[in-house]
């Protein structure tokens, strides 16, 4: 029989496993960095950075920008002030497109609703009527049975009230976008017609549809900006007889 293996070179063989899983063996001669060359090299290259900086006139970004061209801009979307190019109909367009997230989840994204529960905005003369009734509905809700493009529709809890959530210039935004998308064409609403509504209206419960009928045809007064699309399409002359 053989001998059974001394326990001490069992122990030994165990621990030596142990400590190669721990740490890597290094190739031969090669060692880790002194931590005192690290710090050298960290050194250089701040000093190299203070120095480069004045030699080439400074940072900035008109003359650091990667997207520059030869001749001046800057191609990137929004770049360069892009946003200021737009007139305030884009604008109020590019960013109510944004603002709708929080209405496209009832309305959904083409504006087209769900039958029976959420009305359609595409088309929908409660959208494209008078701004006063819009904005009012936005400001506090809407609760109760209603009636769009001929089809009944009755919002389970009813539309909730924005005014709390969303800024005049927001809902201005959101507002005008739903005028003039799917097939829309409003006239602009604007920061200072909702921020007017507001201040006139108090009140703290839904509108129903009863209650909005007064204002169904009226238009919040205000000037509009001037720009493309700011102002609905003229109503086409009636036909001659």
């Amino acid at each position: 029989m053989s001998a059974p293996a001394h326990p001490d070179s069992t122990d030994l063989d165990r621990l030596h496993a142990a400590v190669k899983r721990e740490k890597e063996d290094l190739a031969p001669e090669s060692q880790p960095a002194p931590l005192w060359a690290t710090f050298l090299l960290m050194l250089i290259a701040i000093i190299a950075g203070s120095q480069l900086g004045p030699m080439t006139g400074g940072w900035s970004f008109d003359v650091s920008n990667p997207f520059a061209l030869a001749g001046g801009g800057d191609p990137r979307p929004g770049g360069a002030g892009a946003g200021a190019a737009m007139d305030p109909f884009q604008m109020a367009m590019k960013k109510g497109a944004s603002g709708y997230s929080v209405c496209g989840g009832c309305h959904q994204g083409n504006g087209g609703g769900l039958p029976g529960q959420f009305p359609p905005l595409a088309g929908s003369e409660y959208v494209t009527g008078g701004t006063e009734r819009l904005i009012r509905i936005v400001q506090h809700g809407l609760t109760g049975p209603i009636t769009v493009k001929g089809q009944g529709f009755n919002t389970p809890g009813g539309m909730q009230a924005f005014g709390g959530a969303m800024s005049s210039q927001d809902l201005a935004n959101v507002l005008t976008f739903v005028r003039n998308s799917w097939g829309n064409e409003g006239t602009m609403i604007t920061k200072e017609m909702v921020q007017k509504v507001r201040d006139e209206e108090k009140r703290t419960t839904q509108w129903t549809d009863a209650g909005l009928k007064p204002f169904a045809d009226k238009n919040v007064p205000g000037e509009i900006p001037a720009g493309p699309g700011a102002t609905a399409a003229a109503a086409a002359p009636p036909a001659a007889k």
